[in-house]
């Protein structure tokens, strides 16, 4: 495992989102496009899983993102943050809130 500076790591922007929005992209079966809301703004994101996930059970799940990550061109969409998850046999487990923490919130 590489280790990373305590200075690397204050370089990410993670905050809590909330997802507002999902749809399927034509063509596309693992992928979706979203809309999360980070409180000051919402943002496009492109989700991964679609193929475990249907849209209607992602929306309003507060999620952990790192919101400065370079945005990225996914399927012709430009994705503006990305979402935490674990990983296991390639099925992802986004990371949440259980408390009911505001949308924006950075997480230290």
């Amino acid at each position: 495992m590489t280790q990373v500076t305590y200075d690397d790591f204050a370089k990410l922007d993670l905050r809590i989102a909330k997802i507002m929005q999902v749809e399927k992209i034509p063509g596309k079966s693992r992928i979706v496009k979203g809309v999360i809301d980070l409180g000051a703004e919402k943002r496009e994101v492109i989700i991964g899983g679609a193929e475990y996930y249907p849209p209607e059970e992602l929306v309003g799940r507060k999620v952990i993102v790192i919101a400065n990550l370079e945005p990225r061109k996914i399927a012709g969409i430009e994705s503006n943050a990305m979402l935490l998850a674990a990983d296991l046999n390639d099925k992802p487990y986004w990371l949440t809130v259980n408390e009911d923490v505001p949308v924006g919130t950075k997480i230290k």
